[in-house]
């Protein structure tokens, strides 16, 4: 049996703490301290029990259980401050407070079946592990259909990262690379393994699967993302490259599937959730329902998401994602004109985004939405740019981080870098629902780098998708008017006028934050060409 939290995994038997494809040493205490605390995780444990569990009740100093604690702590990527797996419980003692599954290897833990009848086949068809209520997946071994062994090292180091990059979000849990890869060890076939049996197995919801196949000096790697419960694909795709640079290959391949699988997983995890009964609601289905009301990005669906954001921090209030996107829905509230009193909301805009950015120190969503909206609402610029950098760190795929990035980098005057990270943003993922947000991103970038053609052309697009967005409009009939083509600027000022009557030259600086002096003067004599009132 195996203890699985986060990318770990803690096997009792062969006294080995493994993280991804790599062991973790550990003094013996330092095990046995780890075991017992996920063995009794369910309740405080004193240090009278540690005491007498780990060290057979001998008599040892605070300091040795301490600097012991700290040993675990720091085996497991925690630490006594974020206390993120690991709590101390004022003068109560210890509890392991991280989401653990027990696996048990397959081959002893599933019964056999009697023809398929009787009570052993139900038991076989139950889950053996609990699945987690947070989303939870497995990355099956890939196929190696190239004929060639020589390639399963590459095939490998490809799935190993797509697990290491998966275990960057915060809000999925993965199955270690060693419980999967378990499979292949059993000499098992895995293009005949049967999903929905993984799904049981492993406790997880979802599954991804796939192949590689090598032809002279190219090769091709499908993925596919099931529903280990019913069976279903609900995403698959594949990735073509030379061999030339095979491990840039395989990093390009790593964050394309990461980035395009993360907004699927969360879709369906919104489909789910939205079937849940209401009754039964808990803080992250309350988020996961706010977050299908702000995709669809109009002034109704945002003002259903705000207090669903609200409700799951009612819920949990140490929730971080649900605090960055209710400030988030306020600054989509005020880029569109519909904040009619900024100075009134901006506090408690700015007190959201905060406690997203103090509670989720290590959330990456937490930080990038808290982040971008505390840059509109008397935040530090480049602190604020600081904080979706460290998003960025903790999760180099969060296609939301590249392009809210690319935003900030607008606001500091560096253009062609903003281009870069819109970029980023819609390879990681092209089909995200907030595509045309990095759209009309990518068009204020060109007008401030003085395209203005390029501008019109991207804010056009953005336009088209949404046509509510106002920063898309404004940007369309500035770089329209700054271009001499007054007709099509006019009429994108009467869209513009529309859409958020209030908006006038003397109130930019309110609306839009931008450092630099040229950009400001360029977006005003812009509008102003296009006939926005003084």
């Amino acid at each position: 049996m195996r203890f699985h939290f986060e990318s770990y995994a803690l096997c009792p038997e062969r006294r080995e703490l493994i993280r991804g494809s790599e062991a973790v040493p550990l003094g013996p205490q330092v095990f046995d301290l780890l075991l017992y605390l996920l063995r009794n995780r369910s309740r405080v444990v004193s240090k009278d029990d540690l005491l007498d569990t780990v060290w057979g009740g001998r008599i040892v100093s605070e300091s040795t259980l301490t600097s012991h604690i700290n040993a675990v702590r720091k085996s497991i990527g925690d630490t006594g401050e974020a206390q993120r797996l690991l709590r101390t419980v004022a003068r109560k003692g210890y509890r392991f407070v991280g989401e653990v599954t027990e696996w048990y290897p397959p081959a002893e833990s599933v019964p056999a079946a009697t023809n398929g009848h009787g009570p052993d086949a139900a038991a076989a068809s139950e889950p053996i592990l609990a699945v987690p209520e947070r989303p939870s997946i497995a990355v099956l071994p890939f196929l190696n259909l190239s004929g060639e062994p020589s390639q399963d090292y590459f095939v490998d180091g490809v799935v190993e990262d797509i697990v290491s990059a998966l275990s960057r979000i915060s809000w999925l849990f993965v199955i270690a690379r060693n419980s999967s890869f378990a499979y292949r060890a059993r000499d098992i076939d895995i293009g005949m393994l049967d999903v929905k049996q993984v799904g049981r197995e492993l406790g997880v919801r979802y599954v991804l699967a796939g192949s590689l196949r090598k032809a002279e000096n190219r090769v091709r790697i499908t993925g596919q993302l099931v529903d280990a419960a019913t069976g279903e694909n609900l995403w698959s795709e594949r990735f073509d490259g030379t061999l030339d640079d095979i491990f840039g290959l395989q990093d390009q391949i790593t964050a394309s599937v990461v980035g395009a699988i993360a907004p699927q997983l969360e879709r369906a995890e919104i489909e789910r959730a939205q079937r849940k009964p209401t009754g039964s609601l808990d803080a992250y289905d309350y988020y996961l329902r706010g977050m299908a009301h702000f995709h669809r990005a109009s002034r109704e669906a945002v003002e259903a998401a705000l207090p669903l954001f609200h409700r799951a921090i009612a819920v949990d209030p140490a929730f971080a994602p649900a605090y960055g996107m209710a400030a988030w829905c306020l600054f989509w509230r005020k880029i569109n004109g519909w904040m009619p009193d900024i100075a009134a909301e901006a506090p408690e805009a700015a007190r959201l985004a905060r406690l997203a950015v103090e509670l989720g120190r290590n959330d990456a969503i937490a930080l990038t939405r808290g982040g971008h909206a505390l840059t509109h609402f008397g935040g530090d610029l480049d602190g604020c740019i600081a904080l979706l950098d460290r998003a960025l760190l903790l999760d180099p795929n969060l296609a939301a981080a590249w392009y809210l990035s690319g935003f900030q980098r607008v606001a500091r005057g560096e253009p062609d870098d903003a281009i870069e990270r819109f970029a980023r943003a819609m390879r990681l993922s092209p089909l995200d629902p907030e595509m045309v947000r990095m759209q009309a991103g990518t068009a204020m970038a060109h007008l401030f780098a003085g395209r203005f053609d390029a501008a019109s052309s991207w804010a056009e697009t953005a336009f088209r998708q949404l046509p509510g967005f106002v920063l898309a409009v404004a940007i369309m009939a500035a770089s329209h008017a700054l271009a001499d083509r007054l007709e099509e600027a006019r009429r994108a000022m009467t869209q513009l006028r529309r859409l958020h009557p209030a908006l006038r030259i003397s109130r930019l600086e309110d609306w839009l934050l931008l450092r630099r002096p040229e950009d400001r003067a360029a977006l005003t004599e812009g509008l102003k060409r296009a006939g926005l009132p003084a």
